[in-house]
């Protein structure tokens, strides 16, 4: 049976239970948003549905995790961060048998938006877990551990993808998310700690909610479909709905004592901060991480496996930097380990731009760990302040707003990929590593701005 935490953090054995309990679910929950991409085309034919059609099937999913993140955090501040873990676990899995076991387009879609509000259970509250689970002095530790699942599930997404279609349907995308999220759900039942600061005079605000689904629903719909040349007047209407929504919805905020968008910390400095580099950060990686394949393809005439070879040592450098990164927020201040790692990302980035005509695989490969390197140095300090600015009992707010970061800056680095191809042609991928290091430079220096506010951890 779970105890409930007074002391800070948990005594080992049920720490390592725990922790091993956050990676396997955000491990499914991340893989899940990069897994169905290589089988889109697979998929497509077996369900008779159009290439354009069958992007729903990612697209269903990110935006139910984007519209419900901040909700379902709020409910985690309010009835439990465990309890919230515990049913997105058994979501994800009924959902994953859902979408295993569908015939069509539209009811894997549905089943796709189920799996992704169980996916954002899983986010919204993963890194408010992580603050009770670890005691206060090794927290970036547990912050690194987070930091590395998400980065390495991100990569190897399509790597795990293509190693099952090789062996099995695409169906196995999805099944294979059972055995292992039941073992998840045993070691949470078994593990997770309770909160014992729940904010109970918190109100779940359901008007609140709606607009906060509406906000983001519609800035995903406007990025996704100007990423894919949609019509612009519908994106133009998206964007005149986005504006009149977010005044109406963050003027409710703005009324509320404890409101769903976390206005109360996006007041604190270095939250807000942290928040702001992190959208710049992510937005490069994706960036990066949507132009790379085709600068290496078309532009250096590498085949497919050389290239995915040749992008493998930068999620290989972030997984060996992540773990120092944790142990380093212990004695140097975040905003300067993220400012050198940011730094660092943004020189590989734009030596990467700069690469001769006829690159050696040396070449590629050191600019490709620098990069690598250079984000892990920064994602896990940056997490760890922004999940210690924010009182215990908003820790699920500053949880879901990390989560929400990430995807925002995501979103954006994949639209403003298409821009760079649709303005330049031939010449997009080259903008576009460009652009890539404008924004971790901009994040370097946002980051380094937080060397002049405290830490401000209210433990209270």
């Amino acid at each position: 049976m779970p105890s409930t935490v007074a002391q800070d953090g948990l005594p080992l054995p049920q720490r390592y239970g725990a922790i091993i309990t956050i990676a396997l679910g955000i491990m499914m929950a991340v893989l899940d948003g990069a897994i169905a991409n290589v089988a889109l085309p697979t998929i497509a034919r077996e369900l008779n549905a159009s290439p354009a059609e069958s992007i729903w099937i990612v697209n269903a999913y990110q935006i139910a995790i984007v519209i419900s993140l901040l909700s379902l955090s709020f409910l985690g501040d309010m009835l439990g961060y465990r309890r919230v873990y515990q049913v997105g676990l058994a979501l994800f899995i009924a959902t994953s048998l859902f979408c295993a076991l569908s015939s069509s387009l539209n009811t894997l879609t549905v089943a796709r938006v189920l799996q992704g509000f169980g996916g954002a259970a899983l986010m919204s509250v993963n890194t408010a877990l992580i603050r009770i689970i670890y005691p206060q002095r090794f927290l970036g530790r547990g912050m690194a551990i987070n930091s590395l699942i998400v980065a390495v599930s991100s990569a190897a997404g399509p790597t795990v993808a293509a190693a099952i279609l090789s062996v099995a349907s695409w169906k196995w995308l999805f099944l294979i998310n059972i055995p292992l999220g039941i073992v998840a759900l045993w070691l949470a039942l078994r593990f997770l700690p309770d909160n014992t600061q729940k904010a109970k005079q918190q109100k779940f605000d359901v008007p609140s909610a709606v607009m906060n689904a509406l906000f983001f629903g519609l800035l995903i719909s406007a990025l996704s479909g100007f990423s894919q040349g949609q019509n612009g007047w519908l994106i133009v209407a998206e964007l005149v709905a986005l504006v009149l929504v977010g005044i109406v919805f963050v003027r409710r905020q703005l009324a509320m004592p404890v409101p769903l968008l976390p206005v109360d910390l996006l007041r604190i400095p270095i939250f807000s901060l942290s928040i702001g580099t992190s959208i710049c950060s992510f937005c490069a990686q994706m960036l990066a991480m949507v132009a790379l394949p085709f600068f290496l393809q078309n532009v250096l005439g590498r085949d497919e496996v050389a290239t995915g070879l040749l992008l493998t040592p930068w999620p290989l450098a972030t997984m060996v930097m992540a773990p120092i990164a944790g142990r380093l927020i212990e004695k140097f201040h975040a905003g300067l380990l993220g400012g050198l790692g940011l730094a660092m990302f943004a020189a590989g980035l734009f030596l990467l731009a700069l690469l001769p005509t006829q690159p050696t695989d040396v070449d590629i490969i050191w600019r490709m760990m620098l990069c690598g390197a250079g984000f892990g140095l920064f994602q896990s300090p940056n997490n760890h302040t922004i999940i210690t600015a924010a009182p215990r009992n908003r820790s699920g707010g500053a949880s879901g707003m990390l989560g929400t970061a990430r995807l925002v800056g995501q979103s954006s680095g994949a639209a403003l990929v298409a821009l760079m191809f649709n303005l330049f042609n031939d010449s997009g991928t080259h903008a576009s590593l460009l652009l890539a290091g404008s924004f971790a430079s901009v994040a370097a220096l946002v980051s380094l701005a937080r060397m002049t506010q405290s830490r401000q951890a209210a433990e209270s």
